[in-house]
């Protein structure tokens, strides 16, 4: 067994937890259709998401440890349901007044307000995969269209029919009594109008597959299951495509799970084997409120690629998935650095502790090194001082302090500096609040300027940083006071960076003048 498989068999990071747990699932014998899949779900009503993003991206995180500890080839699949009946006209569309006479009919048959594709469902579904495509993922992609209407389906929907009752005892137990009376499984396609029909049903035919029902004007029609004249309701379908496609594994949001022995059963009954489940936590806003992409609060990936990489956003998703996490704006420049931290790290690392690395889930075996010769959050203190409005201002700090850096050399930081300068100017700007210094806090800061005025040390970070506790010392307690005056005086922020790694970066010169303005009033 090689260094890495057993490092990975013996590794607590989530992703190989969950891979192990699926092995197991092949201990006795490896899968009869020779691979394991993965599936993730897309309800293409509308642009992909955030949401999206974190469910790909982890699955394919738990899908790169399996394939550490096994052998047994791996697939991917994004499963699209559009032939759901659109239920509302979105408010995001060109002329969307046109849609009216399309609701109800399946996405893929709606068509396509943009003018681009064959149908709305086509124009989302593109979306999907140009989206996924950007970003690098591996995948296979299935419309639900496709499948139903290509009789890839049938012999499902036809165990479906025979198991009729035993799939609707699922389902009633978790239905309101009101919602019983009209429920079935089977949701037909209107042989002439092409809308998806919520509607009772009269008879299921067992000997030919067909049911029976009554349309909204009280016309009574018989299709056969097969062929995509009919669909799921959503939960049986959860059900029957893991059935159908014998998925392995699939994560999905903790607002699923009451759901999942609904999916388990009707898997089983439709002969099925239940696939392995990975829930995660929902993400929060700034006030802890449940991201929704309705009411468009939190931060949507969009924004979050306006000010930072897609590796810090895959960092952020990587990090304790089973645990609600707020995610806005303030988040993102912790998540750049600690990303860049760990890449660090893994240069050095043993095969255990780059597969404990959150890099590795997010890279592979192709890990890149950090050029990143300074923090984001100081990039964001040095666009803070110097009012920077192109990223060209911060190299020219950046140079003096790093002479060997150049947006050619080092494209990451290049990078990091122009997002730093949008952060800054949308972010941090409009918040900052200057204060004047208390006495004891202009006493240590005189003290500072003229430690400064006769520095010779060059720019040591650590030795300009054993200058600044000299000044705070013997005059706070605790000592973290007086950093926080040294952000709130001098940088109009609550918290900032290792102060001597600033002066480095900013200068000996300009930060003794920035001492000279706060003490002068001239900040506040």
């Amino acid at each position: 067994m090689s260094d890495l498989r057993e490092a990975g068999l013996a590794s607590k990071a989530w992703p190989f937890e969950e891979a192990r747990r699926l092995l197991k699932r092949y201990s006795k014998k490896p899968p009869e259709k020779g691979y394991v899949l993965f599936e993730t779900g897309y309800g293409p009503s509308g642009l992909p998401h955030i949401g999206t993003f974190g469910e790909v991206s982890r699955t394919t995180m738990v899908r790169r440890a399996f394939e550490v500890i096994s052998d047994i080839p791996t697939r991917l699949v994004c499963f699209s349901d559009d032939l759901d009946g659109m239920r509302k006209v979105p408010g995001n569309v060109p002329n969307s007044e046109s849609l009216v006479e399309h609701l109800q009919r399946p996405l893929t048959d709606v068509p396509d307000p943009f003018g681009t594709h064959d149908s709305f469902g086509a124009h989302n579904n593109a979306k999907l995969n140009s989206f996924l495509d950007t970003f690098g993922f591996e995948y296979e992609f299935i419309s639900s269209t496709e499948f139903y209407r290509s009789g890839k389906f049938d012999d499902i929907l036809l165990r479906a029919v025979e198991k009729y009752d035993e799939v609707m005892a699922v389902m009633l137990k978790s239905l309101r009594e009101e919602r019983r009376e009209t429920y079935s499984i089977f949701l037909p396609i209107h042989p002439e109008t092409g809308r998806v029909l919520y509607v009772p049903m009269k008879s299921v035919n067992k000997a030919d597959g067909t049911i029976t029902f009554d349309d909204e004007e009280g016309r009574e029609w018989t299709l056969p299951v097969t062929g995509g004249n009919v669909k799921l309701q959503w939960k049986p379908d959860f059900g029957a495509r893991w059935a159908a496609l014998d998925v392995d594994f699939e994560m999905y949001g903790k607002d699923h799970s009451t759901n999942t022995p609904i999916y388990d059963r009707i898997c089983e009954i439709l002969g099925g084997k239940k696939p392995e489940h990975f829930t995660y936590e929902l993400f929060l806003d700034a006030d802890g409120h449940k991201i929704s992409k309705t009411s468009g609060n939190g931060i949507s990936i969009d924004e979050w690629l306006t000010y930072a990489s897609t590796e810090s956003l895959s960092y952020f998703m990587y990090l304790k998935p089973k645990t609600a996490k707020r995610m806005h704006f303030d988040v993102i420049p912790k998540a750049v650095d600690e990303y860049h931290q760990q890449l660090r790290a893994y240069a050095g690392q043993d095969a255990k502790g780059r597969l404990n690395n959150p890099v590795f889930h997010i890279h592979g075996h192709n890990v890149p090194a950090s050029d990143m010769v300074v923090p984001f959050s100081m990039l964001l203190n040095l666009a803070s001082v110097s009012s920077a409005e192109e990223k060209s201002q911060l190299w020219g700090f950046m140079q003096r302090y790093a002479p060997d850096a150049s947006p050619e050399t080092h494209p990451q930081l290049d990078q990091a500096a122009g997002f730093a300068v949008r952060y800054y100017n949308d972010f941090v700007k409009p918040k900052k609040v200057f204060r004047a210094p208390t006495d004891l806090e202009r006493e240590a800061l005189e003290d500072l300027r003229e430690r400064l005025k006769v520095w010779d040390g060059g720019l040591d970070a650590e030795a300009l940083q054993s200058e600044v506790f000299a000044c705070g010392r013997e005059r706070f307690d605790p000592l973290r006071d007086w950093f926080t005056a040294l952000y709130e005086v001098l940088l109009g922020a609550s918290q900032g960076p290792r102060f001597g790694g600033f002066i480095a970066l900013y200068g000996v010169d300009e930060t003794i003048a920035l001492i000279d303005s706060a003490l002068a009033g001239e900040l506040v």
